[in-house]
């Protein structure tokens, strides 16, 4: 399976991740759209904390035994035996957040429902894609189990 990975010394904090992660989980998949005209506003699946000095994009890791799979209490939190990626059915989830609460990264979101990093569904993801800088990179880390 392929996961992303941030190379911290390479981000300048620009945040096109953010950006175009938030667009690729538009309806609309354009950029002004989704940032002025979509409602309810799509969500960014990925952060950038720090600063220009340090700074790194934080997404989910599709864990070998996620905590947020094991803690959702209506089963929306899944992982695909097949490609290891970790994801929500949004008709499923009913927004309790029990999942942010043990996500060891962080990196969950929620707006009423859950949201995370689906990797784009196994396409080479969006931040990755338009990360500037190259600080953002999509490497193949072995089998599903990964």
């Amino acid at each position: 399976m392929k996961k992303v990975f941030a190379k911290e010394n390479l981000c300048i904090n620009c945040r096109l991740c953010e950006v175009y992660c938030k667009t690729a989980h538009s309806k609309s998949k354009d950029v002004v759209t989704a940032y002025k005209a979509e409602n309810p506003a799509p969500v960014a699946r990925i952060s950038v904390y720090g600063d220009k000095a340090a700074s790194v994009a934080v997404n989910c890791r599709h864990c070998n035994d996620p905590a947020c799979v094991n803690a959702c209490i209506t089963g929306a939190m899944q992982k695909d035996k097949k490609t290891g990626i970790v994801s929500v059915d949004e008709n499923k989830c009913i927004g309790c957040m029990t999942c942010l609460a043990v996500c060891p990264i962080g990196c969950i979101k929620t707006d009423k429902i859950a949201m995370k990093c689906d990797l784009c569904k196994g396409d080479e993801p969006a931040c990755v894609k338009n990360c500037p800088n190259r600080a953002l990179v999509w490497l193949e880390v072995g089998g599903a189990e990964s």
